[in-house]
């Protein structure tokens, strides 16, 4: 994109230059059907991104963030069945219903065909997310081909599907996960309005807008990206005041929402050294060298905004800055691509070597990508964490049998999915954890955790006992005699983590029953 905002144009190309490009078009899949589709038409990506997805969608079992289930799905299945926990920023009144019934209607779907069964309650939301993530790949295909070029878009898009953090994040049920479309499909009618007719530029600018607003609807923090947007434009554009109050005004914009309140964990520069580059891993050194070499300095100034003002604020997560994640991915694209073009130089070494099978630059650096980046998706989306997964669909199944009467959560608060997954009306307890107003009195699950066996004694004489127990290994070492004096034997243990993330290793999570 130049300084003016719209799309660079590409340089007239030399002959050769021209040939070779056809060549690697043609090796890279730049074909035609039989009927005559192009191989790299639209909806042939769609397809395939729609498929890579529902498959990646599948092979999430494992527990990232509790906003997933508490934030969205636990909301919904209260609107739709009638029972469900609201945290205390919805009895508050300081959470937006827009994201939480996208799964609402799905639930009403799944009750109305009677296919609310345990696997469909735990699958169908992550299916419904794949829909939007595959729209998003294919939108920031058309982005990035947008900015740069086809054979760009391309290399852009094989980033997007093998970044380990894009396949752990986005067929997640979390908020950030639909921002992050919406901002890419937003950006791509944003800047595409600076290419079209006038009649079009207003039209895909008001898309834009209204796309944005949407995103900031779903998570008002997303404005940050979009007052980037807004300010560039406005700081260029010569109909200021018309761009203010005939199409921000009326779609009613807002930069200024507040998510809640943000709680300091990590220093200022988390995102910088830390944060973001874990999220690219190995795209990383890809992504700078495609910032530095394509000069494309507005979009990726994004990057850099979006990074700092999210430094400045407290409380800081991986997912926060998911939106932008594409963005640094098209230009490790961008790199991949330059580094795909040999040239004339290396065209007669190979010519005049045939026999030469040492394998290129860029079949390196694919090798590289994948084999660092594969593992770590996996690894991550089906194994580390999934404990707290599994668990909660063994107890829906059993409670399906009529095998449970209530459950306790001796746990940390959140560890869990809740009666979205368990998808029963019986009675469960888990530790609060509900921000106090009086500075330094501790929650339940804070007290639980700094001494578990004298708040399950004092829980347990001042409280009915459950049928169920579930807890952490590492806190099971302190209870295990307590709950059998008390009658309780375990009767299934899963499988959660092999190494600790901020608290004990938390290796797997155990049930216990009521004898």
């Amino acid at each position: 994109m130049s300084d003016h905002g719209r799309p660079t144009p590409r340089r007239r190309q030399r002959p050769e230059e021209k040939e070779e490009e056809d060549k690697i078009s043609s090796s890279s899949g730049k074909s035609v059907a039989a009927k005559g589709t192009p191989w790299w038409s639209e909806k042939r990506i769609w397809a395939a991104a729609l498929a890579f997805r529902a498959a990646n969608a599948l092979l999430i079992q494992t527990y990232f963030n509790p906003d997933e289930h508490w934030q969205s799905l636990e909301v919904a299945h209260r609107v739709v069945f009638g029972y469900g926990h609201l945290t205390w920023e919805w009895k508050k009144g300081i959470r937006s219903y827009l994201h939480p019934l996208v799964f609402a209607l799905l639930y009403k779907v799944l009750g109305f065909l009677r296919l609310d069964t345990p696997w469909f309650m735990a699958k169908a939301p992550r299916l419904l997310q794949s829909l939007f993530a595959s729209i998003g790949d294919v939108y920031m295909y058309k982005l990035s081909k947008l900015i740069f070029d086809e054979h760009v878009a391309r290399w852009a898009l094989f980033c997007q599907l093998m970044n380990w953090f894009m396949f752990f994040c986005i067929t997640r049920t979390l908020s950030n996960s639909l921002e992050t479309v919406l901002t890419v499909v937003g950006l791509f009618y944003w800047l595409a309005s600076s290419g079209s007719s006038k009649q079009l530029s207003v039209a895909s600018r008001k898309l834009g807008l209204f796309i944005a607003a949407l995103a900031c609807a779903v998570r008002p923090t997303s404005a940050i990206t979009w007052l980037y947007v807004g300010v560039l434009y406005l700081i260029r554009t010569q109909s200021r005041l018309h761009f203010l109050f005939f199409e921000v005004v009326p779609i009613g914009f807002n930069f200024f929402s507040s998510g809640g309140d943000y709680y300091g964990t990590h220093p200022w520069h988390w995102y910088f050294t830390q944060g973001f580059p874990s999220m690219l891993l190995t795209f990383l050194p890809y992504a700078v060298i495609g910032i530095l070499k394509s000069k494309e300095w507005s979009i990726s100034g994004l990057i850099a905004w979006v990074l700092g003002i999210y430094s400045v604020l407290g409380h800081k997560e991986f997912r926060f800055v998911l939106p932008v994640l594409p963005i640094a991915l098209i230009f490790s694209g961008y790199s991949l691509s330059v580094m795909s073009k040999p040239d004339l130089l290396d065209m007669k070494r190979r010519k005049s070597r045939p026999g030469n099978k040492c394998p290129s630059r860029v079949q390196l650096a694919v090798l590289f990508l994948v084999a660092t980046n594969v593992p770590m998706a996996l690894y991550m989306s089906s194994i580390h964490q999934r404990g707290s997964e599994d668990v909660m669909i063994y107890l829906s199944k059993e409670a399906h049998k009529g095998k449970v009467r209530s459950i306790l959560f001796l746990m940390p608060c959140h560890s869990t999915p809740y009666y979205s997954t368990l998808h029963h009306d019986l009675p469960m307890r888990f530790l609060d954890c509900t921000p106090s107003d009086t500075k330094g009195i501790l929650d339940e699950s804070d007290r639980f955790m700094i001494d578990p066996l004298g708040f399950v004694m004092s829980m347990f004489t001042n409280s009915s006992l459950p049928s169920h127990i579930v807890l952490f290994s590492s806190e099971e070492k302190q209870l295990r005699e307590l709950l059998i004096s008390y009658s309780f034997d375990e009767i299934k243990r899963f499988f959660h983590a092999h190494f600790k993330v901020d608290r004990d290793l938390q290796a797997s999570v155990v049930v216990y029953a009521l004898t």
